[in-house]
């Protein structure tokens, strides 16, 4: 985590404006950094170009729609991220029904388009240690095959954890979304990475959103990644959800649809564990 000598408590005092006290590494990238006066913050070193420009701006795009809460940003340049440090607590079923009503509220809160970025952040942008692209389209099958599922399958294929043969398995399901993605939807404010690890269950009773990879897209896609990875109280969550924004009817059919995204995204960065799963969610949508 040094960069030109650079450590994450150079990099928090830098960007702060405040001395530290303590820094303690954590998993994933992370380091804890206490500033002087006794206040912990997160300090994250960007993974890829315009990787900290990209979460920080998803951070704040999610923050403005007063739904959701997110750590504050406290400060940022291209390669650091410093951010409120978050005490974490159990998950719940009460905070669980609040954060689906959360969620259900973020969504809401709309995009320009499918694929928009947030207002500041980067076109080329990334989810986890992927490249991710935000280009703008209108019509929601096409734009999620073309910018969400093609992009990885060519990648994966690249690497040589999906076979030319096992590809054309998932070009056929991409045929097919058209006509399995249900009723037209207004593009949704999405955190864009929605996996069970980037949900913090707070002391407070807050659910806090970490981590995003934030765009305008399809609402089901958050839900489908939820499932997708395993949630605490998922069945809660999805309740207090359609309490606020009930989903289209045939929703539950179409969460392979969704979750054909991410598991590309896994299958391109970790191997053929997840390829197996892709082409087996792949056969699904294809019907074959």
């Amino acid at each position: 985590m040094v960069d030109g000598g650079e450590g994450p408590g150079a990099a928090a005092a830098r960007l702060t404006g405040r001395p530290v006290s303590a820094v303690r590494a954590r998993a994933g990238g992370l380091a804890e950094v206490t500033l002087a006066g006794g206040r912990a913050v997160m300090v994250k070193r960007g993974d890829g170009p315009g990787a900290v420009p990209a979460e920080a701006a998803g951070l704040r795009w999610l923050a403005a729609a007063g739904a959701v809460a997110v750590p504050e940003v406290l400060g940022q340049d291209e390669r650091w991220l410093v951010t409120e440090r978050v005490p974490t607590g159990r998950p719940g079923p009460e905070a669980a029904t609040r954060f689906g009503h959360a969620l259900a509220a973020l969504h809401a809160a709309g995009a320009p388009a499918f694929g928009a970025a947030p207002p500041d952040g980067p076109r080329d942008a990334w989810i986890g240690l992927a490249p991710m692209r935000n280009e703008p389209g209108a019509d929601w099958p096409r734009w999620y095959a073309e910018h969400r599922v093609l992009p990885y399958l060519r990648a994966a294929v690249d690497r040589g954890t999906l076979r030319p043969g096992e590809a054309a398995v998932v070009g056929r399901a991409c045929e097919r979304l058209p006509e399995l993605a249900g009723p037209p939807e207004p593009p949704a404010r999405l955190h864009g990475d929605l996996w069970n690890g980037n949900v913090l269950w707070g002391a407070d009773g807050t659910v806090r959103l970490i981590d995003p990879a934030a765009h305008g897209g399809h609402r089901e896609t958050d839900l489908a990644m939820l499932r997708l990875f395993g949630c605490p109280y998922l069945d809660l969550i999805l309740e207090g959800y359609q309490e606020v924004a009930p989903l289209a009817a045939g929703w539950a059919e179409r969460v392979a649809v969704h979750q054909l995204f991410p598991l590309l995204v896994h299958t391109a960065l970790f191997g053929r564990g997840y390829a197996e799963q892709t082409l087996e969610t792949s056969r699904t949508i294809a019907g074959i």
